[in-house]
Parts: C-alpha cells; structure tokens; sequence
C-alpha cells in the first residue's frame, strides 16, 4: 500500500453554482483529500523538507478556491487535482468534496473523485 497523508473536513470558499442566487456569493465547501506520498524518507530523517507539507497545500488550496468562479463541482474537483499535482507533485488524489447548502433539507451534496497522474 503506498502512503497517503489526508486533510479532512478543509473549509473552502468559492463561487460555484449554476443558479443565479449562487452566483451572488461565495460558498463553502469541505474538502475531504487522501495524496499519496511516499512519506519514508521523512519518517527516516525527521526532516520536513522530505515530508508534504499539508499547511502549505491547505493554505494553497484555499487560496486558490477564493480566486475560482465555476459553474459545476466536477470543473472545480478536476482543476484542484489537476493544481494539487502540478504545484505538489502529488501523483494520485482522492478528493471528496461536500457543498452542504447545494439541497435543501439534507446535510450535503457533493462529488468524489480520484485522479492518477
């Protein structure tokens, strides 16, 4: 099994919607991801320049997300994958994204996806 390094429950705001009311402002989303990591070399040396550093990525992430207007979930979900790789070199990404004011009257709707690159 390769090594993953997970950030649960990452709190996000962004405009996503289709519909004009959410368009008018930004959304939260929680962003559940799994990155495989080989994190060997940082258990061997204890030395964070070999480990992923995930306050940076959560920070990116939520950077980004407050930059990005988009229509659907699945654009959004693809373009993360595809910034979480190309900026942190991460391989494969298992990403669940929860938008829990999409439907009323239930806790959440959402999307998972995983990308292998």
């Amino acid at each position: 099994m390769q090594d993953q390094v997970y950030i649960e429950a990452l709190s996000v705001e962004t405009l996503i919607g289709v519909y004009d009311f959410e368009r008018e402002a930004k959304q939260t989303l929680l962003l559940d991801l799994t990155l495989e990591f080989d994190c060997r070399r940082a258990g061997e040396t204890d030395d964070l320049q070999f480990a992923l550093d995930y306050d940076a990525l959560s920070k990116r992430v939520r950077a980004w997300s407050l930059e990005q207007t988009f229509e659907l979930l699945e654009t959004y979900a693809q373009q993360l994958c595809e910034l979480i790789h190309s900026e942190f070199g991460i391989g494969c990404v298992n990403l669940k994204i929860n938008k829990p004011a999409a439907v009323a009257g239930c806790a959440a709707v959402g999307l998972h996806i995983e990308r292998r690159f």
